[in-house]
């Protein structure tokens, strides 16, 4: 990530003693030591170089961990599900709030039972409504009667997905229809180093540290916002923003201070992915939860609006990776870069929580499953919260099938303790005895050796021949393929057909389904 600007860090001590308020905003730093998770492009490089970089890339350890996660959740809640709106307004009445039955437990108890590692509270949507008690806004739950204004959603919903052994994101919204209606929000302001945290009237912290970071007045009030939920609910692990504009007039614009906002998150969170419009991980393209058939890690990206990463080529090219997509990108390209895809998707047909609507089918969920874990994505599912503060029941049930859905599509692993051979471009596997197998499940080496399979088979060794039952395109840290029939066969082999440098092939699952 090349930022444009570099936080100035000075103590609580230092800066009263200088006898200012303001801190010089320094150089950009160099890139960590040893970070390969991008390469630049040069307007001479050949379709060989390129394939050569691409090669090179390598994920950052955050980005390891977040593809581990494969199932995560979204939780839309706030004034919209009280409304009935999915984009709210930035006047809403905060006491329209009213989650009587707030119960953030069984939200992590349904996640977890569900078989999800990691939970995004939406703490500021478009509507600018913050669900925590905010210093910088009146538009929160400090302003409604519900728990006499004492209530605070993120720190319930932070202490609760840790309790149930859930890692837990937050969403702020770049939009704020709240802060434009107050003149903060898109007001032409120039960009200015502002003090974060900016102290308040009364305000009682004494942080270790101030930061000096470049911003407009609306880009100051997200860095404050940013400091409160980083700083004062314990560790958060993914930090979500979109790329919405709020409902403004024709011909006004709020530019966003990416840059700040970035260096804000990496220095308070520094193991937290920043998705999706964020230098970590990348929106797939659609919000129905599939990935492509051909899923790259590896993309070709241009650097935008304050460090933003940006497609080189668009959100929704079908091919976004391959050695075509890397040359057809290179004149807008300026990195190769490590940005794997994130699935969203909501169970219900809108985001927030509507009580005509309901959930998604287990067979619509598992074909979503196969269409984003099984092809190189972690799945992001969105089950909202209803206007008692709770996961409605039939929501709750379907989790739950869901994950036991999953587990009968991929019951066991039948190549664990078997006997390997594992040759350049190959892996055998010996079960010992005649089995029948309808699902694979294959994963590439990604931390050590990036991505590099861009085609392979899968045989079985029938009547004294290897035989392909399926072959696919790419891996990466997550493949699985399906069968409509069971094959039986002692001996199986997956055997590489093109790749882009040395594979290595870190798991060889097979599996005879019970559904």
């Amino acid at each position: 990530m090349a930022l444009s600007r570099r936080l100035f860090v000075l103590s609580a001590t230092a800066l009263a003693a200088t006898g200012t308020t303001t801190l010089p905003a320094l150089a950009a730093p160099l890139p960590p030591t040893g970070d390969r998770s991008r390469i630049p492009v040069g307007p001479d490089d050949t379709e060989a170089d390129l394939v050569r970089k691409a090669s090179q890339v390598r994920p950052t350890a955050r980005q390891v961990a977040w593809q581990k996660l494969e199932r995560t959740a979204f939780l839309h809640f706030g004034v919209n599900t009280f409304t009935g709106l999915e984009w709210g307004t930035g006047d809403e009445d905060p006491n329209v709030f009213q989650p009587t039955g707030l119960d953030t437990d069984q939200w992590a108890r349904a996640l977890r039972d569900g078989g999800f590692k990691l939970a995004i509270l939406t703490v500021k949507h478009h509507d600018g409504f913050v669900l925590y008690p905010s210093r910088y806004t009146d538009h929160t739950v400090a302003h409604s009667s519900w728990r006499a204004g004492e209530g605070d959603v993120l720190r319930s919903f932070a202490d609760s997905m840790r309790r149930y052994g859930l890692k837990a994101g937050v969403y702020l919204s770049p939009a704020d229809e709240n802060q434009y209606l107050h003149g903060v929000y898109a007001n032409g302001s120039a960009r200015a180093t502002h003090t974060i945290p900016t102290l308040v009237d009364g305000d009682d912290r004494a942080p270790d540290a101030f930061y000096a970071l470049d911003a407009t007045d609306y880009g100051a009030h997200m860095l404050n916002t940013l400091y409160e939920v980083l700083t004062e609910y314990g560790p958060i692990d993914e930090v979500w923003f979109d790329g919405a504009q709020g409902r403004i007039p024709p011909g006004k614009v709020e530019d966003y201070d990416w840059d700040s906002w970035y260096t804000l998150v990496r220095t308070l969170a520094p193991d937290a992915a920043i998705a999706v419009t964020g230098p970590d991980v990348r929106w797939v393209g659609n919000e129905g939860g599939t990935a492509r058939q051909d899923e790259w890690s590896v993309l070709p990206v241009k650097e935008e609006q304050y460090g933003r990463t940006d497609w080189a080529l668009s959100y929704d090219t079908p091919d976004e990776g391959s050695r075509t997509a890397l040359v057809s990108a290179q004149p807008t390209t300026d990195y190769l870069q490590w940005w794997p895809a994130e699935c969203d998707v909501s169970i219900h047909d809108g985001w927030f929580y509507h009580p005509d609507q309901v959930p998604k089918s287990v067979e619509e969920l598992i074909d979503i499953y196969f269409g984003s874990v099984g092809r190189n994505s972690v799945l992001l599912l969105n089950v909202p919260p209803d206007t008692d503060g709770l996961l409605a029941a039939p929501d709750v049930a379907r989790l739950r099938e869901f994950r036991e859905r999953v587990h009968r599509e991929l019951p066991e692993d039948l190549a664990r303790g078997a006997r390997r051979v594992v040759s350049p471009g190959r892996v055998t596997v010996d079960l010992g005895r005649e089995q029948a197998v309808d699902r694979f499940r294959l994963a590439e080496d990604i931390g050590r050796y990036g991505q590099q399979v861009e085609g392979f088979v899968v045989e079985a060794y029938l009547d004294g021949a290897w035989t392909e039952v399926t072959r696919a395109g790419t891996i990466g840290a997550s493949r699985i393929l399906l069968l409509a029939t069971p094959v039986e066969a002692r001996r199986w082999r997956i055997r590489v057909t093109a790749a882009r440098d040395a594979v290595r092939i870190a798991e060889f699952g097979l599996y005879r389904s019970r559904v």
